[in-house]
């Protein structure tokens, strides 16, 4: 008989959440193009120096899954997975997210970009955390992402 798979920890919409907003300098089709492109995604993604990603496998759809390792300033590897739910070019990216560690734990993270005022308005929202200490900690290493993103973009 197969095994099943252990069921996510599924948290109501009162879980924490962590909204960032960023404006960069670029179009649209530039920033979707980082998150979405694995060769891009390389060159920014975690809060790890530069070019830290040593695994990023995207498969741009819904349903497809995407997995994506990195190494931290310390040489810990982390990795990362989930499914794309939304997948609405250039504009929209909304997918779930498991350490390897907790996968159990399955968040959820909403991309949107905007054009505006030259450049693109970009809305992070990651929710469903587990708990609060989850979400500050993700605070803590999406912070230095997204410094590495406008550092990419040329921001």
């Amino acid at each position: 008989m197969p095994q099943s798979e252990p069921q996510p920890h599924r948290v109501d919409s009162g879980s924490p959440k962590l909204q960032l907003q960023r404006h960069y300098p670029v179009a649209v089709e530039k920033v979707w193009r980082a998150w979405t492109d694995p060769a891009a995604l390389t060159r920014w993604f975690g809060p790890g120096e530069p070019d830290s990603v040593v695994v990023a496998d995207l498969d741009l759809r819904v349903g497809g899954r995407y997995h994506i390792g990195f190494t931290t300033q310390d040489g810990e590897r982390h990795d990362v997975s989930g499914i794309y739910e939304v997948v609405e070019p250039p504009h929209r990216l909304v997918f779930s997210w498991a350490w390897k560690s907790t996968p159990e734990r399955v968040s959820r993270v909403a991309v949107d970009l905007v054009a505006a005022r030259g450049g693109t308005d970009l809305t992070f929202l990651h929710e469903r955390f587990h708990d609060q200490e989850a979400r500050d900690n993700h605070q803590r290493g999406w912070l230095p992402t997204f410094d590495k993103l406008a550092q990419f973009l040329g921001a």
